[in-house]
């Protein structure tokens, strides 16, 4: 195993001509994709990772300044890409890897044949005319939350971010894989993803885009999907479940593995 495959941990599993990569957001690890895992090894080969970052990863390796914006995890996914020598896949994108499959494929249009992006956003901040979800004043206590007592505030941000019962294995399960995160390196990705624009890149993206999304999500309204949609430069197709939460996949697999599914088998270049 190579330096890049050790250090994010990469797991292939699963056997087929087609490779799906499946890539996590800030506060998870690739054990986020569990319950769609299982319905992918019969008929694709599968590539999981985790971000620099997370608390599966050394915290050692982890360098502020290359993480300072979102870029670091874009040269990640493309070295992860080069290292196992593929040629073109299907990628799934959570939240944050969403948004670095967008600009991996501004450069590298000719690795995904599709992009396949969960609870997106180009920018949490509300600005004129556009509603991310968030005003600087809830991100700056979200910061100071996290750097006044990390715990208590995973034990708060979990089910909000979920949705739903607080009790429930999503929110028990988050709230573990935030909670392995080192507060520094929490605090510091926090502020670079709740911080970025993407917008101006938008335009510059080709690959067709499946866009799917929860009917009620803090983190990315409805209206957010939409606008990924008008700005979007290649073809792109958006579905809203009656789901609610930034995690579906963990907190309603029945109802968005299905949908995952038809989405990685259905190519919307096909589409009249």
């Amino acid at each position: 195993m190579g330096i890049v495959e050790e250090a994010h941990n990469v797991r292939i599993v699963g056997k087929g001509n087609e490779i799906v990569i499946l890539a996590h957001g800030f506060g998870t690890d690739q054990s986020v994709w569990k319950h769609l895992v299982p319905h992918l090894v019969d008929d694709y080969q599968v590539i999981l990772y985790d971000n620099m970052g997370a608390g599966t990863t050394n915290p050692d390796y982890f360098d502020f300044e290359r993480y300072y914006t979102i870029d670091g995890f874009v040269y990640d996914l493309l070295a992860i890409l080069q290292e196992l020598q593929v040629q073109s896949c299907i990628f799934v994108g959570h939240s944050l890897s969403a948004m670095v499959g967008l600009l991996a494929s501004i450069s590298h249009p000719h690795l995904f044949t599709k992009l396949i992006l969960v609870s997106a956003s180009p920018r949490f901040l509300n600005d004129s005319e556009y509603f991310g979800g968030f005003q600087q004043e809830d991100l700056t206590q979200l910061y100071d939350g996290i750097r006044s007592n990390y715990k208590a505030w995973c034990s708060g941000f979990a089910p909000l971010v979920i949705g739903g019962d607080m009790d429930s294995v999503a929110v028990q399960e988050f709230s573990r894989t935030l909670f392995n995160m080192r507060p520094d390196i929490a605090l510091s990705l926090a502020q670079t993803i709740f911080q970025f624009d993407m917008r101006p890149i938008l335009c510059h993206v080709t690959v067709p885009c499946h866009i799917i999304q929860s009917t009620k999500d803090l983190a990315a309204p409805v209206v957010v999907a939409e606008y990924l949609q008008q700005n979007l430069g290649g073809k792109t197709i958006v579905e809203v479940m009656p789901t609610e939460g930034h995690l579906p996949q963990l907190s309603s697999p029945d109802i968005v593995v299905p949908v995952l599914l038809n989405h990685i088998r259905h190519n919307l270049a096909e589409d009249k």
